[in-house]
């Protein structure tokens, strides 16, 4: 059975999408690479989520894992970031990270 909102569109696929990307695909390739200045799934999920909310995504989103509390719309925005920092590599990571960052005030 698929995971459907409200108004009937099935999500699953794109909870797949966005689970395989950022828990998997980029921490392997920060691996691979070695410079990039973020490694772990939980870093990936954070930037991700931030760039595509524009801000915390911690203030939009109630529940844990926040990816199962996503609208369609939303997770397809988080996917478009983590396909950027895949396409892309080091220099999207640190554009995105340092985004995140600044909105969490942090350095």
């Amino acid at each position: 059975m698929g995971q459907e909102t409200l108004d009937g569109v099935d999500i699953t696929a794109l909870r797949t999408e966005y689970d395989r990307k950022v828990n998997r695909e980029l921490p392997a390739r920060a691996r691979d690479a070695g410079d990039w200045p973020i490694r772990e799934d939980h870093c990936f999920a954070r930037v991700a989520l931030d760039n595509a909310f524009g801000g915390r995504w911690d203030e939009h989103v109630s529940g844990r894992p926040a990816y199962r509390h996503l609208s369609a719309n939303e997770l397809e925005a988080a996917i478009a970031v983590a396909d950027a920092m895949l396409a892309e590599g080091r220099p999207a990571v640190e554009r995105y990270d340092e985004r995140s960052l600044a909105w969490r005030d942090e350095p």
